[in-house]
């Protein structure tokens, strides 16, 4: 084993615990880049779905250059080399990471969710600037890991939340601290797009018997760090796979990152102090579906410690997806238009703040502030921004340093629905749940045997 591409249970908890408590501006989060060329030489990992978008918005930037690209099908693959002729194509990444070592900078890994750490990592301990999908990776030991490294490497990082640079989340971050509607009393974010059910939400069960994959696909591949399973069409890949606990987390770890964005910057918000899921019952009754899928409805509180921007010493925040809505009082603090589907709702001292995703906060009740304005921000792309960071012109919104602990608290809230019902009082330090020890299980995955990093297995918790 080569201890370059390993992590001990004793190494990883040295380099992690530090981070669990740590204030998001103490973190070490690299200002400007290292990459001192006319162009930043950047690699796509995934360009399907979300990972061909990601490749667009790169390639866009004058100052990038597509040098390669990987796909484990061959179909994204084709397609997006339509994109970037000129780019070398790879179906396996670890043969990409490395024939292309010393012919690239930055890289952006866009994959299914239990793909992210290995790739994202190993990156990294090569000292490449990374770009990561959201929710960074699949379990909170991948993420706290992940974090880790990136603040070691000292590398420019990028989550894939790429409306926090928009205008809209910008904007209520800086109305958030201003104290517009005062200390926060009650957070309330939700996900009830519609079609996103029967689009993304699988109920199972998976098929008894499977069938050859198609020559297009490397299905080893795809499986990747997860337990092995027999290919079936159309409910793992493209998209169903994130309504399978093996690869995906499920519809609040999907989305949650962009929702809880703003809040968490906007209050400072660190670890929380505990987490408890609701669920729907006919997934909770169903031991075929707990053991297997994720639920369709959530209902998640997380309980933080309070800080100068909360009414009381512990704030709550409320996750709603699925069957699930925020209480019809807060709903009707919006009645001038149907309550977005996916938002956040803060509730304050002097008033109230709804944020829909992708556009425009409001401030209610609107007519006590019409003379708020909107602050002077200046246009912003998520995507070029990460581009300029890894040539140091900038630094990013969304680094590991903010976006690593907001993530950890999302997954935080997968762990939560798999022993729904129950209250996990959480030991960020020591990555524990003193009152439910049971549920640590969920915090890291065995990966499949034999599966390594470049020549060395990763070893988690």
């Amino acid at each position: 084993m080569n201890p370059k591409y390993s992590i001990s249970r004793r190494r990883f908890l040295r380099h992690s615990t530090a981070l669990a408590l740590t204030p998001p501006l103490l973190f070490h989060s690299p200002a400007y880049g290292s990459v001192k060329k006319k162009k930043l030489r950047h690699v796509s990992v995934g360009v399907g779905g979300m990972g061909r978008h990601d490749l667009q918005r790169i390639s866009a930037h004058p100052e990038a250059e597509i040098v390669a690209i990987c796909d484990v099908d061959e179909n994204n693959l084709a397609k997006a080399s339509e994109m970037a002729p000129n780019a070398k194509k790879y179906r396996d990444w670890r043969e990409l990471l490395d024939k292309e070592a010393n012919n690239f900078d930055a890289i952006n890994v866009s994959v299914p969710d239990h793909m992210h750490f290995p790739i994202a990592y190993q990156a990294i301990e090569m000292g490449k600037h990374v770009y990561c999908q959201k929710p960074m990776c699949h379990d909170v030991a991948e993420v706290r890991a992940l974090t880790a490294a990136a603040a070691k490497a000292g590398i420019v990082s990028q989550l894939g939340t790429q409306h926090a640079s928009g205008m809209g989340d910008r904007t209520a971050v800086h109305w958030i601290k201003q104290g517009h509607i005062g200390k926060i009393k009650n957070v309330y974010l939700c996900s009830n797009r519609p079609g996103a059910t029967e689009a993304y939400r699988y109920k199972g069960p998976r098929p008894a018997t499977g069938e050859n994959p198609p020559e297009y696909l490397d299905w080893d591949l795809w499986v990747g760090t997860a337990p092995m399973r027999p290919y079936a069409p159309t409910i793992y890949h493209p998209s169903k796979w994130r309504a399978w606990q093996d690869f995906g987390t499920g519809w609040s770890g999907d989305i949650g990152c962009h929702i809880l964005d703003a809040v968490w910057k906007g209050l400072e918000l660190t670890a929380p102090k505990s987490v408890i899921a609701k669920v729907q019952k006919s997934w909770e009754d169903s031991p075929e579906r707990r053991a297997d899928t994720w639920p369709q409805s959530n209902h998640i509180t997380w309980t933080f410690r309070g800080n100068k921007h909360t009414a009381s010493s512990e704030l709550e925040v409320e996750w709603f997806d699925g069957e699930f809505y925020p209480p019809e009082e807060v709903r009707a603090l919006f009645s001038l238009e149907e309550y977005p589907a996916e938002s956040a709702m803060l509730i304050g001292t002097k008033g109230a703040l709804l944020i829909p995703h992708t556009k425009m906060p409001v401030l209610l009740p609107a007519e006590k502030f019409q003379d708020v304005s909107f602050p002077e921000l200046e246009e912003r792309d998520h995507y070029h921004h990460f581009v300029d960071a890894c040539l140091g012109k900038t630094k990013t919104e969304s680094g590991f340093n903010i976006s690593g602990p907001m993530s950890e608290t999302v997954i935080l809230g997968t762990v939560a629905i798999r022993e729904p019902n129950q209250r996990l009082d959480w030991d960020a330090k020591n990555m524990k749940f003193p009152n439910r020890p049971s549920a640590e299980k969920y915090l890291s995955r065995n990966y499949r045997e034999g599966w390594k990093l470049k020549d060395g297995e990763i070893f988690l918790l």
